[in-house]
């Protein structure tokens, strides 16, 4: 019989051994992975009752910011594939969030606008995102928090 595959799930919290990890306790990744599981579970409980993940919050957002952007744009901005940037966009699309149109510049791009919908869910989701950033942020000070912003800047771009 084939052993089933462990699953990890990133949203599990500290257990009561949870400081003695030994000389892992110096590896980096180890606490960025962390630090990803605290943020995300926090999100994922503020956002709940909007039924939204991260990357669909970011492409409503960046798409307000930026109207009729095609989806090459917005997946650049994202740094995501293509495949996965569609992905959200029809799944926003099919929940009246966001509208596909033709670009007048290019024939072959498709513009991207928010519905009235998905401009009202987005007002939404901002006072949630402020309410999971101040939690965020009280961990630290205001220069803390540059530094921060600006030490994790180097891993990404």
């Amino acid at each position: 019989m084939a052993k089933g595959k462990e699953t990890l799930v990133i949203t599990t919290p500290p257990g009561e051994d949870a400081d003695d990890i030994g000389e892992i306790r110096d590896i980096v990744g180890f606490h960025l992975r962390l630090a990803h599981g605290a943020v995300y579970r926090h999100f994922t409980e503020t956002f709940a009752e909007l039924d939204l993940t991260q990357k669909q919050v970011s492409v409503l957002w960046l798409v307000d910011d930026h109207p009729g952007i095609a989806q090459t744009g917005l997946a650049q901005r994202m740094r995501m594939d293509r495949a996965t940037t569609m992905a959200i966009v029809n799944r926003l699309e099919a929940r009246d969030l966001l509208q596909r149109g033709k670009s007048d510049t290019d024939g072959r791009k498709q513009t991207l606008n928010l519905t009235e919908a998905g401009k009202a869910m987005l007002a939404t989701a901002k006072e949630a995102i402020r309410a999971h950033e101040e939690w965020l942020k009280s961990r630290y000070t205001p220069r803390e928090v540059a530094v921060l912003i600006e030490l994790l800047t180097r891993l990404h771009e």
